[in-house]
């Protein structure tokens, strides 16, 4: 199991990478071997400021759609338009080419309610 401890993650098995006010957003290994093959990822919400733990998309695998919850408060400013037509890197690169969102940070005080690397391996028990 992959679980890069330079970056933060959330209970809903998103994972965060913070540079300066913008986190870098996607879902982790754990949640996309979970999920099996990705066949699309929508995002509706680019442009928009959503709170913390609101919905910002949704990902769909061959045999369910589950929600995508935005870990930090802020606006969506950039999509990953290659998942579009090539939604599998989920999958394969989760952590790199399969990156969902880029948003502005609106309160950096929520990034201290992420979860470390380990404290993420204790909630997936690995």
């Amino acid at each position: 199991m992959n679980i890069p401890s330079n970056l933060k993650y959330t209970k809903d098995h998103e994972w965060v990478s913070i540079e300066g006010d913008i986190a870098t957003v996607g879902i982790t290994d754990f949640a996309q071997k979970e999920l099996g093959d990705i066949v699309y990822v929508e995002v509706e919400t680019l442009d928009q400021t959503l709170d913390k733990d609101e919905v910002f998309g949704t990902v769909e695998a061959v045999k369910t759609v589950s929600d995508l919850f935005l870990p930090l408060s802020g606006e969506i400013i950039e999509f990953n338009d290659d998942l579009e037509r090539t939604p599998e890197e989920v999958n394969a690169d989760p952590y790199g080419k399969g990156w969902m969102i880029k948003v502005k940070i609106a309160n950096t005080a929520e990034i201290d309610e992420l979860l470390s690397s380990d404290a993420y391996k204790q909630l997936i028990g690995a």
